[in-house]
């Protein structure tokens, strides 16, 4: 039995909710301890396609008990119509567990989200604009109103009214725009009763769980470049999707993790603004982006798309301590006459092997590629590592040299069954 994380070791969409549905169905507890519904998670099962947002992806097995743990932030209606939809495709909701120290996404946090992204003209970050970042902002600020209050009517309408008189000046005096009303309060106490039968002390519950010694998976949202402190900032999400993240939003301690598992696909992509020292704007990153549908799952906004980073890859390993990486979508890399990897940047005349801190800098840097012949066979059906093509091998060999981790599962199609487990 074993506690493990697994996380995005790019800029998110690496392929997370596949890989989280096959440890899923050896867990007994899934947790989601980062982010919003911002985050997209597709499932492919028995012939069939999830699209998740909010609910882990264990969901899919009657048996796993899925939980959203204190540092996500939920929006209720968004919530209960995932809920409403896996009910309505047969997939049971019962054990789904919310804690109630979880922040809850209101009306005025995605107004804001909207406005501001807009008063940034050019300089926009590319959120969701689904009030992700002002609902944690009102949690550092120490405002937020959390699920345990939203199950007090009295204490809900409180903090609601209060907040809104605040909110509703800087949406009309600094951002011009039309104040809200507080019908919303009486639309979320309805949320609030069909929310009320999953809501549950989840610090105690995963702990007791690994204390008993049972399967535990934590399940990141987006990606190690998306981290609040660590990653392109500003072009990050608002938490810590790195595995010393999962500590502070599931709410347990660093020791009681045993495996920590970045996710990765065999090339890179990339959704929004920011450098993207490997991205491709040739015929090469079209053929990849249709081949590998490159569509966000949240936005359906279409991925920017280049060659592997070892760099970028290197940093994940070092700063998540990831055990072991997965390496999503080799699929897509068939046909390509010749593949490369990013080994370094060279900046300023200078070869530097390290991830930058500074987007400027960043921005400066060309990528250093080392080339290797690609292969053309269909990899698809394949399930043994020693039936992969040699090129094919040499270039899943290569990745493991230069990030120094072991590549535990190759991705070779969508499907729940299409990995290679080495």
């Amino acid at each position: 039995m074993a506690s493990r994380v697994i996380i995005g070791s790019q800029w998110g969409d690496e392929g997370k909710g596949k890989t989280i549905d096959i440890y899923a169905q050896k867990s007994d507890v899934v947790v989601r301890s980062q982010g919003g519904n911002n985050a997209g998670h597709t499932v492919e099962a028995d012939g069939q396609v999830y699209k998740l947002h909010l609910i882990p992806s264990g969901i899919l097995n009657p048996e796993t008990v899925c939980v959203i743990g204190p540092g996500v932030v939920i929006d209720p209606k968004v919530i209960l119509e995932e809920i409403d939809s896996l009910e309505a495709r047969g997939v049971t909701t019962d054990n789904l567990k919310i804690d109630p120290r979880a922040h809850v996404i209101m009306p005025y946090h995605i107004e804001l989200d909207g406005l501001s992204e807009a008063a940034r003209g050019k300089t926009d970050i590319g959120t969701t604009k689904r009030g992700i970042g002002p609902c944690y902002m009102d949690k550092s600020e120490r405002s937020g109103i959390r699920i345990c209050d939203l199950m007090d009517s009295n204490l809900f309408t409180q903090k609601s009214l209060r907040n809104l008189e605040l909110k509703n000046k800087i949406i009309t005096l600094i951002y011009g725009g039309k104040a809200l009303d507080d019908s919303f309060i009486k639309e979320y106490l309805g949320y609030a009763d069909r929310l009320r039968k999953y809501v549950e002390d989840t610090t105690c519950l995963v702990y007791d769980a690994i204390k008993a010694g049972k399967d535990v998976l934590f399940e990141g949202a987006q990606g190690t470049l998306l981290d609040l402190s660590i990653g392109t900032y500003p072009y990050v999400t608002s938490s810590y999707p790195i595995s010393g993240g999962v500590c502070i939003g599931a709410g347990i301690g660093p020791t009681m993790i045993d495996e920590c598992i970045g996710i990765a696909k065999a090339y890179t992509t990339r959704v929004g603004k920011g450098p993207f020292p490997t991205e491709l704007f040739d015929e090469i990153g079209d053929t990849i982006r249709e081949k590998g549908n490159e569509y966000g799952t949240t936005t359906g906004r279409p991925r920017r798309c280049g060659w592997l980073d070892a760099v970028i890859l290197k940093f994940s390993v070092r700063t998540s301590g990831l055990t072991s990486l997965v390496l999503n979508k080799l699929d897509t890399m068939s046909g390509l006459e010749t593949l490369k990897i990013c080994t370094g940047y060279k900046k300023n005349g200078e070869i530097i092997t390290e991830f930058p801190a500074s987007l400027e800098e960043l921005a400066l840097c060309k990528p250093v590629y080392e080339e290797m012949p690609g292969f053309n066979e269909d990899v698809t059906g394949i399930r043994e590592y020693d039936k992969l093509p040699e090129n094919a091998k040499r270039y899943v060999e290569r990745i493991e040299q230069l990030c120094d981790v072991k590549i535990s599962m190759i991705g070779v199609g969508p499907g729940r069954d299409q990995n290679i487990n080495r």
